[in-house]
């Protein structure tokens, strides 16, 4: 059965674009939605020419979340056929946003409008988060009686804290922008959309711009610090260093400070 595109991908430069685009439907997640994210975000970190990649929206909402028109097959009939099969489906649905932390390039988030459910496992899983005022998140999972499975609950305690983090996930409250920025959750407001996407555009270019193996690198070695504690990350990260330096890309940063002039880097 054919079914609609989730979102479009564009690619200018070194910045790829993910632009959710179901704007009739608020960006609602469909069952197809999950299945595209994945490959999108394989192909993204197999692309050389991928630098760095922004995730926004079109229409009024970043994304309502899951699809529950979409969903219903999920209620299942109850039977152990069925559960094994739920289960084997959260694992699926898991790897999608998996797929955005596992891709070595860096991803920014562009968040204006709602922000529900689905759309906090998203943006959890990305690098850097920017948000428009009117914005507005929620993990509302937990008022449709169902435990977020698919990211939230392990990615955003170590992005806000336990003490945030408990307190929304517990009650599945909305919080505004304004919260999102003081509990760091977002790095930055802008005034509107235009404005959003231009900030996401800018730190785009400037992450495209640095060195790849440098770039690349200090995501891999953050996420592996993070699942593995001090001692192991500062075991994993000597061994990366080993491998990559000296490289081309830094003798270029060190003759372009020498030089006076802007670097040009090329990932080797």
């Amino acid at each position: 059965m054919k079914h609609e595109k989730s979102f479009t991908v564009e690619i200018t430069g070194h910045v790829a674009s993910l632009v959710l685009d179901r704007p009739e439907r608020r960006n609602a997640m469909t069952p197809e939605f999950f299945q595209e994210l994945k490959q999108a975000f394989e192909a993204f970190d197999a692309d050389a020419g991928v630098r760095a990649v922004i995730i926004r929206a079109l229409g009024k909402s970043f994304t309502a979340g899951l699809d529950l028109a979409a969903g219903q097959v999920l209620l299942g009939d109850g039977s152990a056929t069925y559960r094994d099969w739920l289960y084997r489906k959260i694992l699926e649905l898991q790897s999608s946003m998996t797929a955005i932390e596992k891709c070595r390039k860096p991803v920014i988030a562009a968040i204006h409008g709602h922000c529900i459910g689905g759309g906090v496992d998203l943006t959890s899983a990305c690098d850097i988060r920017l948000a428009s005022r009117d914005a507005v998140f929620s993990i509302r999972e937990t008022r449709l009686g169902i435990i977020a499975d698919i990211g939230t609950l392990q990615r955003l305690p170590h992005i806000i804290g336990q003490g945030w983090f408990r307190e929304l996930a517990l009650t599945g409250r909305d919080w505004t922008a304004e919260e999102a920025l003081r509990m760091g959750y977002v790095t930055r407001l802008c005034d509107d959309h235009e404005a959003l996407v231009n900030e996401a555009r800018a730190i785009a270019l400037e992450l495209a711009g640095l060195p790849p193996l440098a770039v690349q690198g200090i995501k891999e070695v953050a996420n592996y610090g993070r699942d593995h504690g001090v001692p192991d990350a500062l075991e994993y990260v000597a061994q990366r260093n080993a491998a990559v330096v000296p490289n081309e890309d830094m003798i270029e940063a060190i003759g372009a400070f020498l030089e006076k002039r802007a670097p040009v880097f090329k990932g080797r």
